[in-house]
């Protein structure tokens, strides 16, 4: 069950930025982690330190202004599945020997990751700019849950769970708010007669 939660942990900071929860795992671990996950382990470290340090900077401030958050929503979005298993094997891997976990934790955390970042890209688009204190929050909150999952498995993945119930809960006001604007005779399909449904 720790293991479960510590992977929730990791994959709910993959879930809000992409690079900078690697460079994390690296850092605390010497490098040594990446040598046992896929896609890492087959590139030089020195060559994944720098990409790691580079794109976290372009995370950390290309996120402060609205053409930013922009280009990254889209980078983030495609990337953060496959970080989100990367952060989910890497924390499986230093905790747990048995391998048949191993992936299936590994998928669990690329979906969370997945489902966080599409709601802060919808957030995105429906509040045209994040406020910058969200941001920082952002960033506080993604190093902290990268830390809770090797030191405080348990408070991370309670964390890693309330914002997985605000995603829910988010998209489900969304979906009532946009279905309450069709007509009734269209409330089945919103988009339906819509010039600019979006």
């Amino acid at each position: 069950m720790l293991e479960l939660l510590a992977v929730l942990s990791a994959s709910a900071a993959a879930g809000m930025r992409v690079a900078l929860p690697l460079l994390l795992i690296g850092l605390l671990y010497g490098g040594s982690l990446w040598s046992q996950v896929p896609i890492l382990s087959g590139i030089d470290p020195h060559v994944v330190l720098g990409v790691l340090v580079s794109w976290s900077l372009v995370e950390i401030f290309a996120s402060k202004n609205r053409a930013g958050q922009r280009l990254l929503s889209g980078i983030q979005l495609m990337f953060s599945p496959i970080v989100g298993a990367i952060m989910g094997v890497a924390v499986v891997r230093a905790t747990v020997t048995l391998e048949s976990l191993v992936w299936l934790l590994g998928i669990t955390g690329g979906l969370l990751a997945c489902v966080l970042q599409l709601v802060q890209t919808g957030w995105f688009y429906r509040m045209k700019r994040i406020p910058l204190w969200v941001i920082f929050a952002q960033d506080v909150l993604c190093v902290a849950l990268v830390f809770s999952a090797f030191r405080a498995p348990q408070q991370g993945g309670l964390v890693a769970l309330l914002l997985l119930w605000l995603s829910i809960r988010t998209s489900k006001e969304w979906h009532s708010w946009y279905s309450t604007q069709a007509e009734s005779k269209s409330r089945s399909n919103p988009r339906l007669y819509k010039r600019d449904p979006d």
